[in-house]
């Protein structure tokens, strides 16, 4: 099956980055990957594209499709995060424009924010009653600035991000409560694992280890 892809017509509106600045960019550069890597997945990019405005407006949204789409979201969308990275790092994007290009397909960024979202709101709850700090799990900084912009209108909290590269992590105490003492770096140089998040201290044992994304098949190229 011959990947594809389809851009859609660029809307008037003030974006920094367009469907005419950047999206024959995109589209060569996932081509080439879709080829080389042998993944049956289509793509299509249009401007905007965002379900929730209020916590992430991506200028430009880069929808997957196709018979490997299992394999894209696989490990929590590991290699769909990957090819998004690797389109922003070729884009040479500052980080801070980051949440400007969004990549998904089956809705997976759409459930993912309001999965966030809603245990945001749920440790801020629990943190109320028991006023015990509650710590995420590491996260990508798109991912814990959703987390924070969730609770940004409490008034009894405060969130902040902790943590040192890939375990950077977000916590939720008391506004009053000082920041519990930060633990030592892990040993395992490797990515960490998501997991759920969970209340008490930072764990300070290595995490688990790392998965690589299962390879795909090869498909018919044109």
């Amino acid at each position: 099956m011959a990947e594809t892809s389809e851009i859609f017509p660029r809307r008037e509106r003030s974006l920094k980055y367009t469907l005419e600045a950047v999206g024959d960019r995109i589209d060569d550069f996932l081509r080439t990957l879709l080829v080389y890597s042998g993944l049956e997945l289509s793509f299509q990019i249009k401007e905007g594209g965002g379900t929730h405005p209020e916590i992430e407006n991506p200028d430009i949204t880069v929808r997957f499709s196709g018979a490997d789409i299992d394999l894209l979201l696989a490990n929590k969308a590991e290699l769909l995060l990957a090819l998004e990275q690797l389109t922003m790092e070729m884009m040479r994007m500052p980080s801070e424009h980051h949440s400007l290009v969004c990549f998904d397909a089956n809705d997976y960024r759409m459930m993912r924010m309001e999965e966030l979202r809603l245990t945001a709101l749920a440790a801020a709850d629990r943190v109320k009653r028991a006023r015990t700090p509650f710590f995420f799990s590491p996260m990508t900084s798109r991912e814990r600035r959703i987390v924070h912009l969730a609770l940004r209108d409490e008034t009894e909290l405060r969130s902040e991000s902790v943590g040192m590269g890939p375990y950077r992590q977000v916590v939720v105490l008391p506004k009053d409560m000082p920041m519990p003492p930060q633990p030592p770096p892990p040993r395992y140089a490797g990515p960490p694992r998501s997991g759920p998040p969970h209340f008490g201290p930072p764990r300070s044992g290595p995490p688990g280890r790392g998965g690589r994304p299962p390879a795909g098949r090869g498909g018919q190229r044109r």
